[in-house]
């Protein structure tokens, strides 16, 4: 190496140099550039790290907000004995909260370890646990699978993070952000680890549609939470962590599996003892799951035709009477936790039941009607529905043009389909789904009401088995053509009450015709000279009807119609349907015996008949009579809206008489042998629609009786059904109920008269007692009679008279095209029926 002088001097003037100074600055200010950023980028990083974390807590939801409280709670349904008769749910509903003294504290126990063994320890969220999961998550390859939330989080992302099941990425690191801030907080302002457990364990999706650990308990084991063993305890507690893989009926070993686990961190915290532990893992506790299950299985979810009519009532009134709009009505009949008590007594509903049931009470050589649906895959991977008006149309155009779905048999109905199904899967199609409902025709409906109250004790709305709930309620929904039960409340009713007229008034029956020129006839096809008014409605007779309603005007029957309660009688011109031209209305003198334009459901036809039953009264029929929430706060009061319709002495004269109506008259069978019964019967022409509507000192009840399609009953049973289905139910109703007569109002006396004339009797008459309004007594005696002679007795005849068994109602006159001078349609041609209302969200 050189070390001389010169070499030295010019390595020094090089160290020296300007150049060498100004490199050297350089590199010093470029290494103080990036500190200085590297200082700033942390500087910022950490500002804009503590503006993310202040943005993140000042945007979560203000604890003093929060509702930790699950949200969706099971409505319950109790009858007239407060007997639980439905629970009503919505899919996310199944819940009955529970406090934490009820909840066993083997449950609290079990769920606290194996969820969070350190909850009576950390402030909401478990420091430990989430080093823990970052270690093994690591270890794992970056799988982290292991959950590090506490219950408090987890109550919180169930009650307060609602959409968690459905968030990205970075929603899901803000929401863990904030729900464990909030745990922090929300432990700190309730200070009770009680109550978070208490509503964590209200919360938590327990498989099986249940949510919370009553539902759950009752489900999986038939009791209360309260009564679970410490076996059973386990099962539970098991279940939340993946409620359908660890469902134990549907996966009792992968259960089986992970209560082992759930045992194993009970006896390592020393919730248990070793002894505790063996014993539960030698308890076969899915054998009483299983048999819980399948006698569980065995009770329909489907509701009764009572529970039907109920739930349209309820969902009506918390839009009228609360306010509620029609999506708040149904959320909160299915899930807002209700207490619905209803007037439906359990053991009148059972004999309606079981006589419904019995087929000895119905028509030989029941048909059935097809409801079907198919839907098929077809070989392009397309798939197309197939309908039961689709089925009606390929055997017109292959069997028989007047093909119908009314079969002879199951046996036949089953027969169309399987060819049908085989001509739509000819060309290799595959069934995806099929549904085949048979319904028994002839049908019938009933409603039994207490005239007194208004509230309805049963109903049945259709025979054979109810397949889905919120289907075709025919004591309810469907609107049938009365008949002659219409005699006493269109025409007689208004008649008596402010006409003028008695049950003496005499009518002349003779050859009539309707303003049109259409004639009238009785149902025996002839005349029977003068009768009385009691007679005319003992023996039903259509033409003094009329002629009563004539004199009082139509227009005055179809208001009292109304008042009656009839919400479907038309008392303007309508038009049917809309935009077609044809107008109709009920204001003419057919509506006397029952030719409408609609027809009128067998509700409303026993509440009009309940209302003479009640000296007069009407009440709106009561299905509840009260609505409570879930903490015992009144709803609803349904208190019973009443209007006086008739006078007492109208309504028991129409009583008087309609007894006479079952003594001797169209209603003999209907008679009981231990109470007095009043009603009348009513069948329209060519008996497509049969009804007996009448009721003793107890109960009002209607049975209405007929074909689904309207079609025209068969001779014989099946034209007197409806009367033995009403005569069984109300005898074995009355049958331990003290006979009592009805009972006579202070206005009303007694006078006996003339049988032929009406007036007060005279020595010479053939006399009669008579019941009359103590305004309306008889002043005039009869003048006596002479010996007719035998051409004066005869009665004109029709030309075409023939006998007839029974009263049915005769055609009216069609309607007619121009709005100026409408009458009603044919009676016994009621309209279509109003479609079935559509399924709010159910568990069914």
């Amino acid at each position: 190496m050189n070390f001389g002088k010169r070499a030295t001097n010019k390595k020094r003037n090089a160290l020296t140099s300007r150049s060498s100074m100004l490199g050297k600055k350089a590199h010093v200010s470029f290494l103080r550039i990036i500190f200085i950023s590297l200082m700033a980028i942390l500087i910022i990083g950490g500002c804009m790290g503590i503006g993310a974390f202040k943005g993140l807590i000042d945007n979560a939801p203000d604890i003093s907000e929060v509702n930790i409280v699950p949200v969706g709670e099971a409505t319950f349904v109790y009858d007239a004995n407060g007997n639980q008769l439905q629970k009503l749910t919505a899919p996310n509903s199944n819940r009955m909260p529970v406090s934490i003294e009820q909840i066993p504290l083997d449950l609290q126990h079990a769920v606290v370890a194996i969820e969070d063994e350190r909850f009576y320890e950390h402030n909401g969220i478990d420091i430990k646990g989430i080093l823990r999961a970052g270690v093994k998550g690591i270890l794992n390859g970056g799988n982290f699978t292991e959950g590090a939330s506490t219950i408090t989080q987890q109550l919180l992302k169930n009650n307060v993070f609602t959409g968690w099941t459905n968030e990205s990425v970075i929603q899901r690191f803000k929401r863990k952000f904030q729900e464990q801030y909030l745990a922090i907080e929300l432990e700190k302002q309730v200070k009770d680890k009680n109550i978070i457990l208490e509503n964590y364990l209200n919360t938590i999706n327990l498989g099986n549609g249940n949510f919370g650990v009553q539902a759950a308990a009752q489900d999986y084991f038939g009791k209360n939470v309260s009564e679970l063993t410490l076996s059973e305890c386990t099962v539970i507690a098991g279940i939340s962590q993946n409620p359908t893989k660890f469902n134990p009926v549907i996966n009792p070993d992968k259960n089986a599996m992970r209560r082992k686990d759930v045992l194993d961190h009970m006896l390592e915290q020393e919730y248990i003892t070793k002894e505790q532990y063996d014993e539960c893992l030698a308890d076969n506790v899915y054998d009483r799951i299983k048999t819980v299950d399948e006698e569980q299985g065995e009770e329909t979810q489907t509701y009764s035709y009572f529970i039907d009519e109920l739930t349209e009532q309820v969902v009506k009134d918390l839009q009228e009477q609360r306010g509620f709009t029609e999506a708040q009505a149904y959320n909160a009949l299915y899930s807002g936790g209700l207490r619905i008590y209803t007037t439906q007594d359990p053991a009148i509903q059972l004999i309606c039941d079981e006589e419904y049931g019995n087929p000895d009470n119905f028509p030989s050589g029941t048909q059935v009607t097809l409801d079907y649906r198919l839907t098929v895959k077809h070989p392009n991977g397309e798939q197309e529905n197939y309908s039961k008006e689709m089925l009606q149309e390929y055997f017109i155009q292959n069997e028989d043009k007047n093909f119908t779905l009314l079969f002879d048999s199951p046996e036949n109905a089953q027969s169309h389909v399987d060819t049908y199904k085989a001509a739509i899967l000819a060309d290799g199609s595959e069934v995806i789904s099929e549904n085949i409902y048979l319904t028994p025709q002839p049908q019938s409906s009933i409603c039994i009401i207490d005239q007194h109250t208004g509230y309805v004790k049963a109903i049945v709305g259709g025979r054979g088995e109810k397949s889905s709930s919120l289907s075709l309620n025919r004591a309810t929904n469907t609107l049938r053509q009365p008949g002659s039960t219409f005699k006493p409340l269109a025409a007689y009713a208004a008649a008596l009450n402010e006409g003028g007229m008695t049950l003496s008034t005499t009518f002349k029956d003779e050859p009539f015709k309707y303003d049109s020129g259409q004639p009238l006839y009785n149902y025996d096809r002839q005349y029977h000279g003068t009768v009385t008014m009691r007679t005319a409605i003992t023996k039903s007779y259509n033409i003094p009807a009329v002629k009563a309603m004539v004199e009082i005007t139509p227009e005055v029957g179809v208001e009292y119609l109304k008042k009656f309660g009839f919400t479907s009688i038309l008392d303007t011109l309508t038009e049917l349907p809309q935009g077609s031209g044809n107008f109709y209305t009920d204001v003419n003198s057919a509506t006397a015996i029952g030719g409408i334009t609609k027809g009128v459901s067998n509700l409303e036809l026993t509440a009009a008949y309940a209302t003479i039953a009640n000296n007069g009264t009407y009440i709106k029929p009561v299905f509840y009579t009260k609505i409570l929430d879930s903490d015992g706060n009144v709803v609803i009061d349904n208190t019973p809206e009443k209007t006086t319709v008739l006078k007492p002495s109208t309504a028991y004269l129409l009583t008087s008489v309609m007894e006479d109506v079952v003594k001797k008259g169209t209603g003999t069978r209907l008679q009981l042998s231990n109470m007095p019964v009043a009603g009348k019967t009513g069948t329209t022409d060519n008996y497509k629609d049969l009804w007996f509507s009448g009721f003793t000192p107890y109960y009002t009840c209607s049975v209405w009786a007929g074909y689904d399609n309207n079609i025209v009953l068969p001779k014989g049973q099946a034209r007197t059904y409806q009367q033995t289905l009403w005569q069984k139910i109300m005898q074995r109703i009355h049958n331990d109920l003290p006979e009592t007569e009805f009972k006579v109002p202070s206005t009303v006396e007694k006078k006996s008269i003339c049988k032929s004339s009406g007036l007060l009797a005279s020595s010479s008459c053939d006399a009669v007692t008579e019941y009359y309004d103590t305004e309306t007594l008889p002043k005039k005696y009869c003048s006596g009679h002479k010996k007719a002679k035998p051409e004066e007795n005869e009665k004109p005849k029709p030309e075409d008279s023939v006998d007839a068994p029974e009263e049915t109602t005769p055609e009216t006159p069609q309607p007619p095209q121009e709005p100026e001078t409408p009458t009603p349609p044919t009676p016994e041609t009621p309209q279509e029926q109003p479609e079935t209302p559509p399924t709010p969200p159910a568990n069914q």
